[in-house]
C-alpha cells in the first residue's frame, strides 16, 4: 500500500515505490521533483510512465513505496482518461450526443467565472454548446485539458498532451503549457522528443530488465537535466532496436502474404457530401483511390476527416446517400457490411472506444480476422499459430491470456494495430494511429507502415497531424480547406500543401 506523507519543503519526494500487474513490475527507488522544476518521463519501450502517472494521481494504488509532498490539486490528462469519459457519455444515452461542453468543464471549475476565459484560451468557446460525443478526438482532448486547468491544479500531469491534436493546436499548447509553467509544477509523459516544450527542465528514463521467471522490471533510474538528455545515447539505441523488431514484423508478413483481389479503383466517391440540420460539414468530395495507391487524408481537427473515413467503411448513416464504389461495387448494391470489411483493416479513436469486450489480448488478435468486437467463431490452428507469433512480434506473449480491459491505453492501441494488420487486408485504414504508444512502439508501427506501403501488401489510407509521421510511399493527398460554414476537399498527388 502506498504511504502519502507530508513534506516541509513542498517537494515531491517517491521512496521505495513497487506496482506490479501481470509480467510487468515497475520499480522506483527514489525519485525528487523539487518546486522550480518541470519534468517529462520520456517513454521509451515500456508504459510506466503511465502508470506512475495514475499511482501520483491516487487512480491506482502501488504495492509498496511512500510519496511525500504531493499537492492537493492534481489535474491529470490522459488517452485512458478520455476513454472513461467518453465511456460515462454514451452509458448516459445512447441517442443524445451527451453532455455539452460547457457542462464538462464547468464540472470541474473551482470557479465558475473562469469558464469564459478557459474556453477561449483552449479554443472551445465555439464549440461550449456542442454535445461531447459530436466532438473530434482532437477537440475532446482539448475538453480534457480545460477540465485539468479548471481545477486550478498545483501539478499539472499530461500524457500524450499533444495525440490528436492538428498543427495549429500543438502549437498553442505549447504556448499555452509556457503560460502554465509559471505557476503551475508539470510532468509531461511523451514519447516524442520533439514534444518537450521549453519550460522543460528536467528528463527521467526507466531502464527495462527481463527477469528468468519472465517478468519484465522497469526502473526509474537515469533521472537528468534536459542538458544532459539532449547528449543522451538513449534515442541511437532506440532506434537500431525498433529496426530490428520492424525487419521481424515485414519478415513475418512477407511469410503470409496472399494474392489478394485487384480491383482498379479501390474505393471512388462522386461528389461526397455530408450535412446535418446543425450545417454542412463538407461537399465537393470527388476521390479516387486507384489499384496501388497510398494517401494521407490532412485537416484541423473537427473538419470530418473521420467521417470521411466513416463514409467509406459504411459506419456512417449517409454513406448509402452518397455516390460511392468499393472494391468494384456501388454502394447499396447488395453487400453486406461484413463483405466490406473483409478486406478492410482499420486502427482508429472510434474502434478504440467500440472495444469495450472482456476478452483475452489473444482474442482481440484472433478477432481482426473475422472483423468483430470480440471473438464469436472458433479460429482455425493456423489462425491460431500466426496470432502467436503477432503476440511475439509485439512483445505481448505474456499478456495473452490478459483481459483487454486490463491493458494500459498504448498497449490497447498496439494490439488493435496488430489486429488490423493480421489479415493483411487489402486496404489499411490508419487514423492517428499512433496515439498512446511508447517510443519503440510508435517507431516499430511507423517503420513497419513504411515496408508495408514500400512492399504493396496493403494501400495505406492514413490519418496524422505530426509532419515527422510522413510517410515517403504517400504521394496523394486528401485536405480540407474550410470554405464558408463547411468544408471542401482537394485531392492532390503532390505534397503542396502542409
Amino acid at each position: 500500500m502506498l504511504d502519502v506523507v507530508a513534506n516541509q519543503d513542498k517537494s515531491i519526494v517517491v521512496k521505495q515505490l513497487r506496482y506490479g500487474r501481470d509480467n510487468e513490475v515497475l520499480v522506483v527507488d527514489e525519485w525528487q521533483l523539487h518546486p522550480a522544476e518541470h519534468w517529462a518521463i520520456f517513454a521509451t519501450d515500456s508504459y510506466c510512465g503511465s502508470l506512475l502517472g495514475r499511482i501520483l494521481t491516487g487512480d491506482i494504488q502501488p504495492d509498496e513505496g511512500t510519496i511525500a509532498g504531493l499537492p492537493q490539486r492534481i489535474g491529470w490528462v490522459s488517452l485512458g482518461l478520455q476513454q472513461v469519459l467518453l465511456e460515462r457519455e454514451l452509458e448516459k444515452d445512447e441517442l443524445d450526443y451527451g453532455s455539452s461542453v460547457e457542462f464538462l468543464v464547468l464540472e470541474c471549475c473551482q470557479d465558475a467565472a473562469q469558464l469564459a476565459p478557459l474556453l477561449q484560451k483552449v479554443g472551445l468557446e465555439p464549440l461550449r454548446l456542442r454535445g461531447f460525443r459530436q466532438l473530434s478526438t482532437g477537440e475532446t482532448r482539448r475538453v480534457m485539458l480545460a477540465r485539468a486547468l479548471a481545477m486550478l491544479p498545483q501539478l499539472l500531469i499530461l500524457d500524450d498532451p499533444y495525440a490528436g491534436l492538428d498543427v495549429e493546436h500543438q502549437a498553442s499548447l505549447s504556448e499555452l503549457l509556457s503560460e502554465v509553467a509559471e505557476h503551475t509544477q508539470l510532468l509531461i509523459i511523451t514519447s516524442r522528443q520533439e514534444e518537450l516544450p521549453p519550460c522543460i527542465s528536467h528528463v527521467a528514463l526507466f531502464n527495462g530488465e527481463m527477469l528468468k521467471s519472465g517478468q519484465s522490471v522497469h526502473k526509474l533510474s537515469q533521472p537528468m537535466s534536459i542538458e544532459q538528455w539532449h547528449n543522451h545515447p538513449v534515442m541511437a539505441q532506440l532506434n537500431a532496436l525498433s529496426a530490428q523488431r520492424s525487419n521481424e514484423l515485414l519478415a513475418l508478413m512477407e511469410r503470409q502474404r496472399h494474392n489478394a483481389e485487384a480491383f482498379d479503383p479501390l474505393v471512388e466517391i462522386k461528389n461526397g457530401k455530408v450535412e446535418y440540420v446543425s450545417g454542412l460539414i463538407f461537399s465537393g468530395v470527388n476521390w479516387r483511390i486507384e489499384a496501388g495507391q497510398h494517401w494521407q487524408v490532412r485537416g484541423p481537427n473537427g473538419c470530418g476527416k473521420s467521417t470521411l473515413l466513416g463514409l467509406i467503411l459504411g459506419d456512417h448513416p449517409q454513406c448509402y446517400s452518397n455516390d460511392i464504389t468499393l472494391f468494384g461495387r456501388p454502394r447499396g448494391s447488395g453487400e453486406s457490411i461484413w463483405q466490406i470489411k473483409q478486406r478492410i483493416g482499420i486502427v482508429s479513436s472510434a474502434l478504440h472506444l467500440q472495444y469495450r469486450v472482456s476478452c483475452s489480448v489473444l482474442d482481440v488478435l484472433l478477432s481482426g480476422f473475422f472483423d468483430s468486437i470480440g471473438l464469436y467463431q472458433k479460429p482455425t490452428k493456423p489462425q491460431l499459430d500466426l496470432a502467436k507469433e503477432w503476440l511475439a512480434i509485439l512483445h505481448m506473449t505474456g499478456l495473452a491470456s490478459t483481459s483487454f480491459k486490463k491493458l494500459d491505453y498504448g498497449q490497447q492501441r498496439l494490439l488493435l494495430i496488430g489486429r488490423a494488420l493480421i489479415k493483411q487486408p487489402l486496404l489499411l485504414i490508419l487514423d492517428e494511429p499512433y496515439q498512446g504508444l511508447d517510443f519503440i512502439n510508435r517507431t516499430l508501427v511507423m517503420r513497419a507502415l513504411k515496408m508495408i506501403a514500400e512492399h504493396h501488401l496493403s494501400q495505406l489510407l492514413y490519418v496524422s497531424h505530426h509532419r515527422e509521421d510522413a510517410l515517403p510511399a504517400i504521394h496523394h493527398f486528401v485536405d480540407f480547406i474550410k470554405q464558408g460554414d463547411g468544408y471542401s476537399v482537394q485531392v492532390s498527388d503532390s505534397e503542396s500543401k502542409d
